[in-house]
């Protein structure tokens, strides 16, 4: 159990008791709610050990970035519909590259959101490993913790670094989308559409490095869980 959950068992039945505990419980998981959007996953810490924690938010991250390569994937082909096969109700074509557009600035921003959980996990977990080694008694036990606790920090830095590049990398791509999106609703006509059609290359091999991007860090993500759920049996 978490050590920061075991103090605070024995102070239950005191912090119910007074009434500004309460608010201040509330006000916790109010912040928690509103940092994730989820209530349980903003307080994890708090009845979690750190490389769960660490874990499952890597996992999320993860599935974020497939949902997001599904959706560009799914945006291209909106867009590319629209330039190949114009249809004359103009205003209808720019509704749905509209939405296609604000549903992959959600997914964009949805990865930011998670990848900045991975960080604070992952800070939490190595500052907690960082102050327990001075602990150990034995030597050799603490360089071969020292060795591991290196070797994971590494390890996390190499895969936030990839998700924060994912994190870039997408600008462009939805800028792009921004653009011709713009461009069609302030030219509703044809001749719009036809001068979009350029940019559709463009921008479908934009969106395929992209997908390509995503599917490395995400095999990335997943090797990392590996070796933590991996060094917990060994």
């Amino acid at each position: 159990m978490n050590p920061l959950v075991t103090k605070i068992i024995p102070l239950i039945p005191t912090i119910l008791k007074k009434k500004r505990s309460w608010v201040a419980a509330v006000a916790l998981l109010g912040l928690g709610y509103a940092a994730t959007g989820n209530l349980s996953t903003g307080i994890d810490w708090m009845w979690k050990e750190p490389r769960d924690v660490l874990v499952d938010r890597v996992a999320e991250a993860r599935d974020s970035q497939h949902a997001a390569a599904e959706q560009f994937r799914d945006a291209l082909t909106e867009f590319k519909a629209v330039v190949e096969f114009p249809e004359s109700d103009l205003e209808r074509q720019y509704n749905k590259l509209n939405k296609a557009h604000k549903r992959s600035q959600a997914a964009a921003d949805d990865i930011s959101k998670r990848v900045d959980r991975v960080v604070a996990a992952s800070n939490r977990l190595l500052e907690e490993w960082r102050s327990e080694l001075d602990d150990y008694n034995d030597p050799a036990m603490r360089r071969m913790a020292e060795a591991q606790f290196d070797q994971t920090r590494d390890q996390a830095t190499r895969l936030t670094r990839s998700m924060r590049q994912i994190e870039a990398r997408m600008q462009p791509v939805l800028a792009s989308f921004r653009d011709q999106v713009l461009y069609l609703k302030h030219n509703l006509n044809l001749s719009a559409i036809a001068a979009l059609e350029g940019e559709a290359t463009i921008i479908e091999s934009n969106v395929d490095i992209l997908i390509a991007d995503m599917n490395r860090s995400i095999a990335e993500a997943d090797a990392f869980i590996d070796i933590i759920l991996k060094r917990d049996l060994s």
